[in-house]
């Protein structure tokens, strides 16, 4: 009967530890924490890029009392599960969104730009009924991924961007365009502001905070 219950026991269990994993809820739990009950004017959510600016750029964070939730890797389905303990239950009167560059590199496997919008949109909307204030970002321009070749996502993230950049202004939703502003004659990040076509360098990331400043208001 132990053996029993312990094999339900860890049966039950699996769910439970790969979801765990899978959205990384760990990784700000220290953190989310010590906030308790602290004002947070904006918060940033995001992926690798999100998570690198700080620490390409740290001052640009504490200087402003701004918080950074980006998770290396992620997509926006993971965003989704960590949505109320990263975003919500910390209550930032305003949310910067720039997520969907690991869909279309398809980390978690194939997604259609439709599903990808309809997890932002989950996310806005949450933040919305919360009386949190969003700001949609386009994706990063990128010819190709490093980790996953041959995917061509240039033209999906233009068609991403445009999905984003519609439901922006058909719900009243600042949208940051980062794309047209740092993009090449291929549609790929221009080289100045990134090492390896994927993630800003120093200089990128000061052009996206050149890009963002009117809206950090």
């Amino acid at each position: 009967m132990k053996k029993l219950l312990l094999s339900l026991f860890t049966i039950l269990s699996l769910p439970m530890f790969a979801q765990n994993s899978f959205a990384n809820y760990e990784k700000y739990e220290a953190e989310n924490l010590a906030l308790k009950n602290k004002t947070i004017h904006f918060l940033f959510l995001g992926d690798s890029i999100t998570e690198f600016w700080k620490l390409k750029d740290p001052d640009f964070f504490s200087k402003n009392n701004y918080v950074n939730r980006g998770i290396s890797g992620q997509t926006t389905s993971q965003m989704v599960l960590r949505f109320q303990q990263d975003v919500i239950n910390l209550k930032p009167k305003n949310l910067i969104i720039l997520a969907g560059t690991n869909d279309i590199a398809e980390n978690t496997g194939p997604i259609s730009n439709e599903n990808i919008l309809d997890n932002i949109k989950s996310m806005v909307e949450i933040a919305k009924c919360n009386h949190i204030k969003v700001t949609l970002c386009s994706v990063l321009p990128a010819y190709d991924f490093n980790w996953k070749k041959g995917l061509n996502p240039a033209p999906k993230i233009l068609a991403l961007n445009s999905l984003l950049k519609k439901y922006a202004q058909e719900h009243n939703l600042n949208y940051v365009d980062y794309h047209s502003e740092m993009k090449d004659d291929r549609n790929g990040l221009d080289p100045i502001y990134t090492e390896d076509e994927v993630h800003p360098n120093a200089k990128g990331y000061q052009k996206m905070e050149e890009i963002l400043r009117p809206f950090l208001k």
